[in-house]
């Protein structure tokens, strides 16, 4: 079975979205047995594209994307070998969803995989009501924190 990881942000159309198609270049670059993918915190734009925005971003990065935003149900837990926070306040809602400690402790911050970030502020800022420059912006700490993700999922890989 692929190892599979998810990104959770608020509306599931700006951040997780950005940093599921990052990660997946990057992934499919090395050919790991990967899945990825991303939704919400909240029901708001379910069904929705990612924001134009956060597709032109990715575009001129290089990046690709196709997106349909969804939100993060309780049951999903079980499906995720990685579940992954943009911020603090979705990691508190993920872990009051989630059923038991073993789901719990598959919450992780993105920006736990930066080194740079340290053990500051962790939070990726949510670029919705920002311009341009805001979500190039979040595409860079997400990139920052690629690198230490794909290690991780690279070792997690290795011990299966």
């Amino acid at each position: 079975m692929p190892y599979r990881v998810t990104f959770v942000c608020t509306g599931n159309i700006c951040r997780s979205p950005m940093a599921e198609w990052i990660l997946r270049h990057h992934v499919e670059e090395e050919g790991l047995d990967v899945e990825v993918d991303s939704s919400g915190t909240g029901g708001w734009h379910v069904g929705d594209g990612a924001d134009p925005r956060t597709v032109e971003a990715l575009r001129r990065a290089g990046y690709r994307s196709a997106h349909i935003a969804r939100r993060f149900e309780e049951g999903w837990f079980a499906a995720y070998d990685l579940i992954v926070a943009l911020d603090e306040g979705h990691a508190r809602a993920l872990r009051s969803l989630a059923p038991d400690a073993g789901a719990r402790d598959r919450i992780r911050l993105l920006r736990e995989f930066d080194p740079a970030a340290g053990d500051g502020d962790l939070d990726v800022p949510d670029p919705y009501y920002g311009d341009v420059a805001d979500f190039d912006e979040v595409l860079g700490l997400v990139e920052a924190a690629i690198p230490g993700l794909v290690d991780e999922v690279r070792a997690a890989l290795r011990e299966a």
